[in-house]
């Protein structure tokens, strides 16, 4: 699985404070790509599946959709989204809130990501969504 279309994101933030696994000095952009940049995305991507990939991800989800439907425009491989910790905790914390509801808005963000292009969804909603669509 390539994560060509990896980007340096504020959304990791969560999971790195409950992994207490920030970085220990300077960031871990020199590895990520610049949020602005799509055409690096798309370029990374066509170079890692001329390698033979089996299969893409875009990280994180929400906030790239557009590169997600470039990425399925442009393969016609397997497309993973990574639904990142602070995707999931800004939901959980404007439902805490009462501003939206829990439910419906972690579904629909699932469903935004599908719509992009995603074959495979990785989010930390996964169980509580799988319950979701089996009542």
């Amino acid at each position: 699985m390539s994560y060509a279309a990896k980007y340096a994101s504020g959304f990791y933030g969560p999971f790195r404070d409950a992994a207490e696994s920030p970085p220990q000095f300077g960031d871990r952009s020199e590895y990520q790509m610049d949020p602005a940049n799509k055409r690096e995305a798309l370029r990374e991507v066509a170079l890692d599946v001329a390698e033979g990939v089996d299969m893409i991800m875009v990280k994180p989800a929400l906030p790239y959709l557009d590169i997600l439907s470039a990425v399925r425009q442009q393969i016609d491989l397997p497309l993973a989204a990574y639904q990142v910790s602070g995707e999931y905790a800004m939901i959980h914390a404007a439902a805490a809130n009462g501003w939206l509801d829990l439910r419906r808005c972690a579904l629909e963000s699932l469903i935004s990501i599908k719509r992009a292009g995603a074959d495979m969804i990785v989010s930390y909603f996964a169980k509580d969504a799988a319950g979701w669509l089996t009542e």
